[in-house]
């Protein structure tokens, strides 16, 4: 009979040894990692669920981190669009209050406060989170706003800023002779007076034609109580064939020989370059001293020998020179206000802005031209803002598989320019204390910045950007909170599949643990046998 050697019977229980070690590892791994397997051929039939679920839970991370950048950038333009709230408030108050007192340089406290807010509001714009500028549209690697200084002041000699702008409009504006490019005259007859507007001499001498100018006072009507007096509405003078182009318009008042009563006024409606409407009502009067706003009514002379009678020529003549007055304090107050406000909107919502034609002399410009980057300081280097293009689509993020949100903004809409523009014009425009027109200047510069920056309905303002923002933050928040608990269930789910249970796993090591010793102590006896002593 054969006997067999101890090694061959033992290469039994080493196999199984060399299992239970095996089991016992794969347990120690499922212990450390918490997974059942670190492949997916180890994960059984959930493998392909897995495998489904992690690429959701990897697509909602991807998600959360672009959610954290467009929150970070949605909340600085925020911080930004309120500032610019802040300082419509401060702006429109400092105007309401102001009032006309001038320091040395010819400026309000009002002014002085808007021109540190012109300052912020460019900062404000300029805003950018890492090396995204968050006002540029699409064009997100440039400041879109031009640096403040170079947009008040220019950018050297040749190239002008809001300041000259201004200036020169203001020139072409009130005209040569501080009459906002009018002339008072006579009219066909002794008891008529008459205004023109781009004459240079009396209307009814009916001079070449000269052709309308964008610039100074419009007429726009003319009436009046005098009982028996005639007006002329605003008729062009002298009258043009078509196509040629229209000639300036004049209006008059014929007293047809009337002595006005005490009381009786004229009043004169003009149109100004902003939009706005001044009129000037010039009243009757026999009361010395004259006052203001009033023409004198002839009394003739009662005296005299032969008594003088009350002249309507006389009193005419000093409608006239009322009028004359009354509407050179117009021209160097509320018109250089009114010009000044024009200038700041041919500068900030004109692409190229625009500029009065010629060099000097400014007053008696006919024309406008559009400036070049060679000789203006264009304010504005982002994407342009278009009706059609609306601006918080140029930033537009995906944040889950079926959800975008627009988050993009210009610093030209119409809201921020707006603004931009009357904060900049209030701040640039200055006067002198000697003027004596400076107060009534400045208190329609006060008025106009006022008004402009109040909220008007149908407007876009600040205020609907910021709700604008508010709605993809809220989108956000939303999809959010969804997605988190979307991938507690994902997690939950895999971890039902990946998973392990550590009391089962540690029960099944210490079984193996046991087994594997009993192993060893029965190998080590089997080893340790010899046919010597098994005889």
């Amino acid at each position: 009979m054969a006997i067999d050697g101890v090694s061959g019977r033992t290469s039994y229980i080493g196999s199984t040894i060399l299992n239970l070690r095996s089991q016992l590892e794969t347990l120690s791994q499922q212990l450390a990692t918490g997974r059942v397997s670190q492949t997916y051929a180890g994960d059984g039939t959930g493998r392909s669920l897995a495998i489904g679920l992690r690429a959701q839970m990897a697509n909602i991370a991807s998600y959360s981190d672009t959610m954290t950048n467009i929150t970070t950038r949605i909340s600085v333009a925020n911080l930004s669009l309120q500032r610019m709230a802040e300082i419509s408030s401060e702006v429109k108050g400092a105007a309401v209050s102001a009032g006309s007192t001038l320091d040395n340089t010819g400026q309000t406290p009002g002014q002085k406060t808007a021109s540190l807010d012109f300052f912020d509001s460019v900062d404000m714009l300029n805003a950018q989170v890492g090396d995204r500028y968050l006002f540029g549209g699409r064009v997100t690697d440039t400041a879109p706003v031009t640096a403040a200084d170079q947009i008040m002041n220019g950018n050297g000699a040749a190239v002008a800023g809001l300041k000259q702008v201004i200036s020169e409009r203001h020139d072409a504006d009130v005209g040569t002779t501080g009459m906002g490019r009018t002339i008072v005259s006579a009219g066909a007859t002794a008891t008529a007076v008459q205004i023109g507007e781009d004459f240079a001499a009396n209307p009814y001498a009916l001079p070449d034609p000269i052709g309308a100018s964008p610039f100074g006072l419009k007429l726009d009507a003319i009436s009046t109580t005098i009982a028996g007096a005639t007006v002329t509405q605003p008729t062009e003078t002298p009258p043009t064939t078509p196509p040629a182009a229209p000639n300036p318009v004049a209006m008059g008042i014929d007293l047809n020989g009337v002595i006005p009563n005490e009381g009786d006024a004229v009043k004169f409606t003009f149109d100004l370059p902003d939009g706005t409407q001044e009129t000037i009502t010039l009243t009757a009067s026999s009361k010395t001293p004259l006052p203001d706003n009033c023409f004198a009514i002839d009394q003739g002379d009662p005296t005299a020998v032969p008594p003088v009678a009350p002249s309507s020529s006389v009193t005419a003549t000093n409608l006239q020179t009322a009028l004359t007055a009354a509407v050179k304090k117009l021209a160097n107050g509320p018109l250089a206000a009114a010009s000044a406000i024009k200038a700041g909107n041919d500068f900030f919502n004109n692409t190229p802005p625009l500029r009065v034609a010629g060099t000097a002399p400014f007053g008696a410009a006919t024309a406008q031209v559009a400036g070049t980057k060679d000789n203006t300081v264009f304010w504005y280097n982002g994407e342009p803002d278009s009706a059609s293009d609306p601006a918080r689509g140029t930033a537009v993020a995906k944040i889950d598989d079926a959800i975008t949100v627009q988050y993009g903004a210009r610093a030209d809409e119409q809201a921020l320019r707006k603004q931009l523009q009357t904060v900049a014009v209030f701040a640039a425009v200055t006067t002198s204390a000697t003027d004596p027109y400076s107060s009534g200047k400045i208190a329609g510069l006060n008025q106009r910045v006022a008004a402009n920056l109040a909220v008007v309905p149908g407007e876009q303002s600040i205020q609907n950007m910021q709700a604008e923002l508010a709605g993809a933050q809220a989108s956000i928040k939303a999809t959010s909170n969804r997605q988190v608990q979307s991938k507690a269930l994902a997690q939950t789910m895999l971890s039902s599949i990946e998973g392990i249970n550590n009391d089962e796993v540690a029960t099944k090591i210490l079984a193996l643990q046991t087994a594997l010793q009993a192993s060893y102590q029965t190998t080590s006896k089997l080893y340790q046998l010899s046919l010597v002593k098994f005889l």
